[in-house]
């Protein structure tokens, strides 16, 4: 006799996945598909580029959230029947693999709930990441590429869309600073919690003792702005330097003077853009990551929420926000919402959604109590 009853845990399932329907709206959503397709396939769409782009971009969000509820409805569905059949025939293979997912619709479920977290202003787009070494020399720059490559792992899981847009390269090893872009919907609002500063202590690969070290490296996040909500900048409060685009060691990738560097002069704020082939491609995307900081820059002091959705962020003692233990014992712990787990590798690699909305919810919980 198979013991399989997950009847009142699929019931759950499914109650709280009609809680998350009731906030996303699928048919809401189902007749912005419509009226996006219909913008879409006007003919002269592109001779309009960042319109087009503007349109296409939200059309491909709005399909990927409908997909996903679609998908649920259909596994839960898919999951009693599995479950029936696993009792009726007796089948312990069957059994489990009804068990194996359950554990991954409950997975797929609490994501999405998470989701339903997020109702800030700019939440629903897309994220600018920007990973500095902080204190701790080469072990610091070091662990800073480690982070950006864990960013590039979670994005590369999900299947969301990540360009790289500059990287600056330490002497030694690893990485001074590197920014990317991740598109994808509420991408800003999902990893706005990793904002923040992060400390690995291992034992370092670069001392010759062989002694624990302590590293540090900052992690920004701000949201990607609107073509529409661009803020002007005259020219006269920007720097813009060229330089020829190069890898790890100093090896050039390009043989023209591509690379873009903007400093905006009144705040202090540098961007780079050198993932670009064309110097005019680069200043465009230099220009807008700039754009977005500056308009966040800009709320944050109209709301008086600068910590809130950026931080002054010094990746040094006493601001840490995560610990990655990996001597004398291996452990990563968000010191907020004090999640944590022993499976390191499995973080490096990009599994942080736990993370993640332990941290979603935990600044949830922090608005409820100040309200």
């Amino acid at each position: 006799m198979i013991n399989l009853d997950l009847a009142s845990e699929i019931a759950a399932l499914r109650s709280t996945f009609g809680d998350i329907s009731a906030v996303l709206n699928p048919d809401k959503l189902r007749a912005k598909v419509v009226e996006l397709e219909a913008a879409a396939s006007v003919p002269d769409l592109w001779n309009d580029t960042e319109n087009a782009q503007k349109v296409t971009s939200a059309l491909s969000h709005a399909q990927a959230d409908l997909k996903r509820l679609d998908e649920i409805e259909q596994r839960l569905d898919d999951l009693e029947v599995l479950a029936q059949m696993a009792v009726e025939m007796e089948d312990e293979d069957t059994a489990e693999e009804a068990r194996a997912e359950l554990k991954s619709i409950t997975k797929v479920i609490g994501n999405l709930e998470v989701q339903t977290l997020l109702d800030g202003e700019f939440d629903p787009r897309p994220a600018v990441i920007t990973i500095r070494a902080g204190a701790g020399g080469v072990d610091a720059s070091d662990f800073a590429e480690m982070l950006l490559r864990m960013y590039l792992r979670w994005a590369e899981q999900h299947s969301y869309k990540v360009s790289v847009l500059d990287t600056s390269y330490a002497e030694q090893a690893g990485i001074k600073s590197a920014t990317i872009e991740i598109d994808s919907p509420y991408a800003f609002g999902t990893l706005s919690v990793e904002a923040g500063t992060h400390r690995l202590v291992r034992m370092s690969p670069f001392n010759s003792a062989g002694s624990r070290e302590t590293s540090f490296a900052a992690v920004e996040v701000v949201p990607l702005i609107e073509q529409t909500e661009s803020i002007e900048i005259p020219d006269n409060d920007m720097r813009v330097d060229v330089f020829r685009s190069s890898g790890p060691g100093g090896q050039s990738v390009n043989t023209t003077d591509s690379a873009v560097r903007i400093t905006h002069l009144p705040t202090g704020i540098v961007v780079s853009c050198q993932n670009e082939k064309s110097q005019i491609q680069n200043r465009a995307a230099a220009l807008r990551v700039l754009q977005s900081r500056l308009l966040l820059l800009r709320r944050e002091e109209e709301n008086a929420q600068k910590k809130e959705l950026a931080g002054n962020i010094t990746a040094s003692w006493g601001d840490q926000m995560r610990s990655y233990v990996l001597a004398p014992y291996k452990m990563v712990k968000d010191l907020r919402s004090q999640h944590e787990t022993g499976n390191t590798d499995k973080v490096f690699d990009g599994d942080i959604d736990a993370f993640i909305a332990a941290g979603i919810r935990w600044r949830k919980r922090g608005d409820a109590d100040a309200a």
